[in-house]
């Protein structure tokens, strides 16, 4: 905080002055404010020092602070979303709780998918003093890290590269939740699975904002957990384009022209099993008194269906709490941290209904 200069300017204040004003040396100002004990000051010094900053507006000189300690007392997170959905928000949300605790300010840079405007921020930031990178993605995929945020420590949030600590969601464990909560309700015979990639996809980054990653995580988890039950999925319904809500209608409607009667769909996320209700209930079909319906995502299209959608949520606020706590602690695990993905319960799982 400033204070007046006695022309109608301001200036900062000193710690000079808040020496003379806690009638203590300088040296010993600093100390108290800063916490460190290798100075013996009583509690009592400490105290009067803290008032009198307090009083006088006093707060310490950035630049002053990183030239002493080496640290800025800033970190960066750098993405192409921030700001477009309420999943980033979430995560942005997570790591500011774990950074404001630590006193520690936190940038959000937004690339918008262009390199070149990466490597102008990632330099920039650089160039501030940052004391370390969340390299952050929307959706859980493989990255490629740009070179520049070696030079300062990192860690990526739900996104991963080889040897570069990392927080994900259990995507595997939550496929195995999904089963698992079929499985209680009694499903076993005729569970299948409504999501795909296009035929030929080999690529590894997203697709229409979703990556192999993901899919094939939860895929195999369901399929461990089926596995393990001594049963198996009835199949796949595919995806022709994009994971929306007609492209989920589209897929169940082949799905049951073809003759199949489903006991129960998981859906590889919220949206299309939005449109599965959709096309079981042109057909004729209810949830989940004739079809069982879960989806993956816990987004707010659970709440857009009646009955209430079943889903594994991905827990975006503690993956940009941890992803934070693992930057300011130097984690050097070189192996994901995966954060569980937590039922959503809902209403939209039943037993299954009995067969003519």
């Amino acid at each position: 905080m400033a204070s007046s200069d006695g022309q109608g300017g301001s200036r900062r204040v000193t710690l000079t002055e808040v020496a003379r004003r806690a009638g203590v040396s300088r040296s010993a100002a600093s100390f108290a404010l800063n916490g460190r004990t290798d100075l013996r000051i009583s509690e009592e010094t400490s105290a009067r020092v803290r008032r009198a900053a307090e009083e006088l507006g006093y707060s310490p000189n950035t630049t002053a602070r990183t030239l002493r300690t080496g640290k800025s007392g800033t970190v960066a997170l750098i993405s192409d979303f921030i700001g477009t959905t309420s999943f980033a928000n979430a995560m942005v949300r997570g790591a500011l709780q774990t950074l404001r605790d630590a006193d520690t300010l936190l940038y959000t840079v937004d690339t918008q998918g262009d390199p070149d405007v990466e490597a102008k921020l990632l330099q920039n930031l650089l160039d501030r003093d940052v004391d370390g990178f969340l390299y952050a993605s929307m959706f859980t995929r493989q990255v490629d890290v740009p070179p520049l945020t070696r030079n300062a420590p990192l860690v990526l949030l739900n996104c991963v590269s080889p040897d570069i600590p990392a927080v994900i969601p259990d995507e595997r464990g939550a496929g195995e939740t999904a089963a698992a909560a079929l499985l209680h309700a009694g499903h076993r015979d005729a569970v299948w699975f409504v999501g795909s990639f296009p035929p030929g996809f080999t690529g590894a980054a997203a697709w229409n904002g979703w990556s192999p990653l993901a899919l094939t995580e939860r895929l195999d988890g369901i399929q461990a957990r089926l596995a393990d039950a001594g049963t198996a999925l009835a199949g796949t319904a595919p995806i022709e384009t994009d994971w929306d809500v007609e492209n989920g209608r589209a897929a169940v409607t082949r799905l049951l022209g073809t003759g199949a009667r489903p006991s129960a769909l998981i859906c590889a996320n919220d949206a299309l099993a939005v449109g599965a209700y959709h096309a079981l209930s042109v057909a004729g079909l209810r949830v989940p008194e004739d079809v069982s319906v879960i989806g993956f995502d816990g987004s707010a299209l659970t709440q857009a269906v009646l009955p209430r959608l079943t889903s594994v949520a991905l827990p975006y606020e503690e993956l940009g709490r941890i992803a934070a706590g693992m930057l300011l602690q130097g984690d050097p695990a070189s192996r994901p941290h995966r954060v569980p993905m937590p039922l959503v319960p809902g209403a939209s799982i039943a037993s299954p209904a009995p067969r003519d």
